[in-house]
């Protein structure tokens, strides 16, 4: 016997055509590049992703199969492109703009960019390495005609004036929805960056899963905003979510200050965003510089990219009647893995300690956690292992084989950080496997320890690394950014973190810096801070040695 359902292909395009149909009088807003604010309906961005998707093979020759690259902020334009180019089987490859120029360069090269969109902001950074593109074709700059600039750019194309040679009654192809459709580079902490490659499949099925009322719970009564940035692993999958649910959807554009945040977050009611510490922090920072300011109308708020302080969640829920989602993922994830909502039954204890965790696994995601053999450890929320996923939004390899065989026998993707799982499914990071500290045979979490500090009513930022110890083999050594105007000693940090901890977990030493170094994706490098604090010498290995 045989199944007797339609084969209805999984096709991106059909997101933006279920919005249309169902949902195209739903504002979409962005903040432009140029100033305004913009505003139309996703029935307009449907129409105009059909002209350009008729223009960019009739007028640049993109054809399925091509890697158009992208660097832009969030935006109406930005959306327009990704819809029009995987629309026709081409795949969007979205550029970290505060990647270095070489990396920016490598991966260029590597990923077979050919036509290149960008926003205004970015020219300077394309001029800069144009001659290094070996097969870029020429660029479309994401404006109209009178914005667009002066530039060096050779065969440069004005958004608009292309988008005006399309036809909004363009019709869809029929693809396979197998066919990859995105590109994004994980951030290359080690080695040189490596291209994740998303299809069309995994795409519509990843927005799925997260429109769930346990993950995102994304609806056609909210108003969502996504803040992190397209160029970051998909945006979370709002840029597929938002239009698929019918919400009226917003976009910061490249204004990431507290008072421009909070601006949109008001004025637009703003009920679900999503972002990385930093930028919450910033909002918070704006907010208690303005306290008669309030956030009536956001319920709200998704923080993933990096653990989020306990401190953060406190400054939401408690002070803007907001709850937070913490959220865990990567590149590699499409990008959610995992999402912190309460599970029924679950007493206020119980939450109180299950809700800075990571969360838990939406469909489409399996978990497991390994010894160093490979061995299975057992989900009791105590034993720390390699955190292990598998699931159709996950990847399989990367682009042009780039390193190696990434699966185990079981097919289960090895995230590189080390974690706990618990009884009801809860999954908590304690480290990435190369961050991780290791004393005395033992581990020690550097993100609890960075969690706590931060706690500390002085300190804006911590960070934890390991140091070299004669005796100990590491022991950790805490770095603060103190809030301004503050000047916290280290004898108030420990003994803030006194009793919060295991005795021999406590830090053996507190370093003050102006700032912290981040990656490219804002989250702390402590790849520059080990090499900043090189040769660092506690003062009790002195006493050892």
């Amino acid at each position: 016997m045989k199944a007797l359902m339609q084969d209805w292909p999984l096709l991106v395009h059909t997101v933006l055509d279920h919005a249309e149909t169902y949902h195209g009088d739903v504002e979409v807003v962005s903040r432009t590049v140029e100033g305004p604010i913009h505003r139309y309906t996703y029935a307009d961005m449907a129409g105009r992703a059909r002209q350009l998707a008729d223009a960019a093979q009739k007028k640049l020759g993109i054809k399925e199969g091509d890697v158009v690259g992208t660097m832009a902020w969030n935006g109406y334009r930005h959306m327009e492109t990704w819809y029009a180019v995987m629309g026709i089987g081409g795949v969007v490859h979205t550029l970290n703009p505060r990647l270095f120029t070489e990396q920016l360069t490598y991966i260029i090269n590597h990923a077979d960019d050919g036509w290149f969109f960008l926003d205004l902001t970015f020219v300077p950074i394309l001029e800069a390495v144009q001659d290094q593109l070996d097969t870029v074709k020429g660029f479309v700059i994401m404006t109209d005609r009178a914005h667009m600039p002066e530039t060096t750019l050779k065969n440069v194309v004005c958004y608009e004036e292309l988008l005006s040679e399309g036809d909004a009654g363009f019709v869809w192809p029929k693809l396979d929805e197998t066919i990859p459709c995105g590109m994004c580079y994980t951030s290359g902490t080690t080695g040189n960056p490596k291209g994740v490659v998303y299809s069309q499949r995994s795409n519509v099925l990843h927005a799925m899963a997260t429109c769930a009322a346990d993950a995102l719970g994304v609806s056609s009564r909210e108003t969502i905003m996504p803040v992190v940035p397209m160029f970051h692993a998909n945006a979370w999958s709002m840029a597929f979510s938002v239009p698929m649910s019918g919400g009226k959807l917003v976009l910061p554009g490249a204004q990431m200050d507290g008072a421009s945040i909070f601006e949109l977050l008001t004025e637009e009611k703003v009920t679900l965003t999503a972002a990385v510490p930093t930028i919450w922090l910033m909002l918070l920072q704006y907010l208690e510089a303005n306290p008669a300011k309030k956030l009536p109308d956001l319920s709200r708020v998704v923080i993933g990219g990096a653990a989020c302080p306990e401190s953060m969640m406190d400054a939401f829920e408690q002070n803007y009647d907001a709850q937070v989602i913490h959220a865990w993922g990567m590149t590699e994830m499409s990008p959610l893995g995992s999402l912190c909502t309460r599970k029924p039954g679950l007493s206020d204890e119980e939450w109180k300690v299950a809700r800075v965790k990571q969360g838990r696994p939406a469909y489409t995601i399996e978990m497991k956690i390994t010894d160093d053999d490979g061995n299975v450890l057992a989900n009791d929320g105590k034993a720390f292992g390699h955190l292990m996923v598998r699931g159709p939004g996950v990847s399989s390899a990367y682009h042009k084989g780039e390193g190696g065989n990434i699966l185990d026998d079981e097919g289960f993707f090895d995230t590189g950080d080390v974690s706990t799982l618990d009884e009801n499914g809860y999954m908590q990071i304690t480290d990435r496997s190369k961050d991780v500290i290791k004393s005395g045979g033992e581990w020690i979490s550097s993100i609890d320890l960075e969690n706590l500090a931060i706690g500390h009513p002085e300190v804006t930022e911590a960070a934890v690394i390991g140091v070299a110890h004669p005796k100990w083999d590491e022991r950790p050594l805490l770095i603060i950014v103190a809030k301004e105007g503050c000047s916290p000693s280290q004898e108030s940090i420990l003994a803030f973190m006194e009793g919060k901890i295991a005795k021999w977990w406590m830090p053996e030493d507190v370093a003050f810096v102006e700032e912290i170094p981040h990656t490219a994706t804002g989250k702390i490098s402590k790849l520059r801070l080990r090499e900043q604090f090189k040769g660092y010498e506690l003062a009790s290995a002195k006493a050892v040695g």
